[in-house]
């Protein structure tokens, strides 16, 4: 079976799908086969399969990272918002509307939905990379969890938290989110990625060593807010009929090289192959 690592982070919108996809490329570069999961994705934006199976954009766009195709495996719950409730569609197929406590209910046997499609892609590839959702402690939400520390438990993969310090109260989200996970969630966190740093790297080191004396946890990364041209959602497939370009495909290559380049001038890899190779 595959090894793994998954990129969580301390609250949505702090890049956990780009470093996702970076790391993909970069061990896609270093010779390995690695494929991309998330078990759940709240996205109006999907990627059509020529069989009409749908998953999210962002995994699609991790998949090529990788250099593979994007299969419904990589992807197997997609919600997309309705005015009242959601679509939900598991494996790339649609099976109607519900409401939050259907769906709550829907979750509670939910795994094999889950599980099966990871399972496949472990014995396919070498590594997997996986991304949860939002963040790991939003306390309403962790009993029936299935994308963050409930799916990380699940696999026995180790995970990176992601943070972005450009917006601020990093120390507070980095404790903050610690301190609400359970013990036994807890030492599933094997490092700390502080990313979307402006300003002189040299600058970011007193983060990185109070960080570290705070939370007890290595920081692997001081990623710089860079201008990589990787739409998180909406730039790779064509919007009107959900189909990939030749064009934009050479131009995401691009954008995934340079973006492997970054995370491996500002991210510690010999700490992160240790981490995947000592696991949980």
């Amino acid at each position: 079976m595959a090894k793994n690592i998954m990129i969580q982070g301390t609250s949505s919108g702090v890049g956990k799908s780009i470093i996702t996809t970076g790391l993909c490329r970069v061990f896609k570069q270093d010779g390995i086969s690695v494929a991309t999961f998330k078990a759940q994705n709240m996205s109006n934006n999907s990627y059509k399969l020529d069989n009409g199976l749908e998953m999210a954009k962002s995994q699609a766009i991790a998949a090529f990272a990788c250099g593979i195709e994007p299969t419904p495996d990589m992807n197997p719950i997609l919600l997309k918002i309705l005015e009242f409730g959601s679509e939900v569609i598991i494996r790339g197929k649609s099976i109607g509307s519900m409401n939050s406590g259907e769906y709550n209910d829907l979750k509670k046997n939910i795994w094999k939905e889950v599980l099966e499609p990871y399972n496949r892609l472990s014995e396919q590839y070498e590594m997997i990379v996986m991304e949860g959702a939002g963040s790991p402690v939003e306390m309403n939400l962790k009993a029936n969890d299935v994308v963050n520390m409930g799916m990380a438990k699940k696999v026995n993969a180790p995970v990176i938290l992601v943070v972005d310090i450009d917006r601020g109260g990093a120390f507070a989200s980095v404790k903050g989110t610690l301190d609400l996970l359970d013990s036994d969630e807890r030492k599933f966190v094997k490092g700390i990625v502080i990313n979307k740093c402006r300003g002189r790297k040299e600058s970011f080191h007193d983060v990185k060593d109070t960080m570290e004396q705070i939370v007890g946890v290595p920081v692997v990364g001081l990623v710089p807010y860079s201008a990589i041209d990787i739409e998180d959602e909406d730039d790779l497939i064509d919007a009107q009929v959900g189909v990939k370009t030749a064009k934009n495909l050479e131009h995401m290559n691009v954008q995934f090289d340079l973006l492997a380049d970054v995370l491996r001038k500002n991210m510690d890899f010999d700490k992160i192959y240790k981490i995947i190779e000592m696991g949980v």
